[in-house]
Formats: structure tokens, C-alpha cells, sequence
């Protein structure tokens, strides 16, 4: 993936990502999360080697959602999509809008262990308390408060149950949760 710095030179951006796995963490000192190892470097490779977390309120869900900087690049690919599909099936579409939600991600950096200040109005937005729940969806990943998470349908039972295991495993530790 290419595109021009300020400097008008082409550069690589990262390269296309995809997130699996799971992860915990309390909130820490300074009021820090930890982003899990299983998203830490892909998340670095997907954001040109740089750390650097992408992250937004789910547009569907009520999560957060983390990516690499590289996943901004299919996003007017996926809102051409999403157009399509709303014409066919009879559906209003507003791409304005749909660009404005995809777009509208927020920047934060991490240290190189993976912590990083979640902003008041993101966790605001998803309920955030004294924990995170990281689970991998494929082309970013989602981030949920585990008491919201709880109330999830039944679709989201395996999720429950490695949240649920993460954060006993984090208290036999003395509370410090699941830092990968």
C-alpha cells in the first residue's frame, strides 16, 4: 500500500491485517489499558511499523473497535459495497454519512509493552469500566467492556466464556489480568 507524505513521496501505509485471538486487561497505572500481544504486531505492521492503534465506536455493535492504520485504505471500497448492496435490496444509503463513520477514527499511540489511554468519550461510549475484553474479528478487532459484553445474546457465548476465563485467570495472578 502506497500513498504520498506531506512531502508528496510515495510511502508504504502497512500492510492489510487481520486480527484473531483474545486478550484482557485491567485498567492500570495512569489510567492505561494493555493492548493484548496477540494484536500488539499486527496492529504495528498494519500502521507502517509505527505504534500507532486505531480505534472507534462499532457503528453496530455496543464495542469498541480497534484496527491498523492500513485498514483505512479499503474503506472506500467498503462504503461503494455497502451502497450497492443497500440499492438492490431497496434500502436508503447515505455514503456521506458512512464515510463520516468510518473515517472518523480516533489515533493513539501504545508503548511497546501495549499500553495505551483509551479517551474518556470512547469508553464513555462503550461503557468502559475497570476492564477490557479483546476479541479478533477478522479485519480489526473489537474491545468490549465485559459487563456489556455479558448482556450480549447467545451468539456471543464463546466470547463470555474466554472473557470470563481471562479475567479469573487475571485474579489468581493477584488481579493483574491477562497482559500479553
Amino acid at each position: 500500500m502506497f500513498c504520498l507524505d506531506k512531502s508528496g513521496v510515495s510511502r508504504v501505509t502497512g500492510v492489510p491485517s487481520k486480527y484473531w485471538g483474545q486478550g484482557f486487561s485491567p485498567r492500570g497505572e495512569k489510567s492505561r489499558f494493555v493492548l493484548p500481544a496477540d494484536f500488539r504486531n499486527t496492529v504495528r505492521a498494519a500502521s507502517d511499523d509505527q505504534r500507532i492503534l486505531c480505534l472507534d465506536k462499532h457503528h453496530k455493535l455496543p464495542c469498541l473497535v480497534g484496527f491498523g492504520l492500513s485498514r483505512a485504505e479499503s474503506f472506500a471500497d467498503q462504503i461503494l459495497h455497502e451502497e450497492r448492496v443497500a440499492l438492490e435490496r431497496g434500502e436508503p444509503f447515505d455514503p456521506d454519512e458512512r464515510a463520516a463513520q468510518l473515517y472518523g477514527f480516533l489515533r493513539t499511540t501504545f508503548d511497546e509493552s501495549g499500553r495505551f489511554v483509551l479517551p474518556d468519550h470512547l469508553a464513555e461510549q462503550a461503557q468502559v469500566g475497570e476492564a477490557l475484553y479483546f476479541h479478533g474479528g477478522g479485519s480489526n478487532f473489537t474491545i468490549w467492556s465485559p459487563d456489556v459484553l455479558f448482556a450480549m445474546g447467545p451468539g456471543w457465548d464463546s466470547a463470555k466464556a474466554t472473557c470470563r476465563a481471562l479475567m479469573a485467570e487475571g485474579q489468581g495472578r493477584g488481579g493483574r489480568g491477562k497482559r500479553k
